[in-house]
């Protein structure tokens, strides 16, 4: 299993930082580099929601179906997809720091064929980037509409 994390602060309310990261339509908002999503469940939110994204990687699209499998209004959000002969577990977890909120995503690779095994300390630090990336726009998007509501 291969272990992903990231954090940052973010000058906004929490509550609306979770609200942005925890429906995959508010998410889908916040990071340019989704380009497509659809539903895949009848639910928008919150535990059993289904739902199919699509990702520029690169020059590349990259379709990913995820499920929430767990959800805390206001503290934290599980997805979790099979990818790649691989399991993604994300968590991603709101905290209240003073009137802004912290923000981290632990992110949990586990491949259970042998070319995933093999392949995946390679794509390390793809993976990193690309968390960080989310994580930046997350920010970015949190501050600036929260200064211009």
């Amino acid at each position: 299993m291969t272990r992903y994390a990231s954090q940052r602060r973010i000058k906004a309310a929490p509550s609306f930082v979770f609200q942005t990261f925890a429906f995959p339509e508010n998410f889908q908002k916040s990071i340019p580099h989704i380009v497509k999503m659809e539903f895949l469940s009848e639910q928008r939110s919150g535990v059993g929601t289904r739902f199919r994204e699509t990702r520029l990687m690169g020059k590349r699209e990259a379709m990913t179906e995820l499920e929430c499998t767990e959800f805390v209004e206001n503290s934290h959000v599980r997805f979790v997809s099979d990818a790649g002969n691989t399991i993604w577990d994300t968590v991603m977890t709101v905290t209240p720091d003073g009137k802004d909120a912290k923000v981290q995503m632990v992110m949990d690779a586990k491949p259970y064929k042998f070319m995933a095994r093999v392949v995946g300390p390679l794509i390390k630090g793809i993976v990193s980037k690309a968390l960080e990336k989310d994580m930046d726009c997350l920010k970015t998007y949190c501050e600036e509409a929260q200064q211009n509501p």
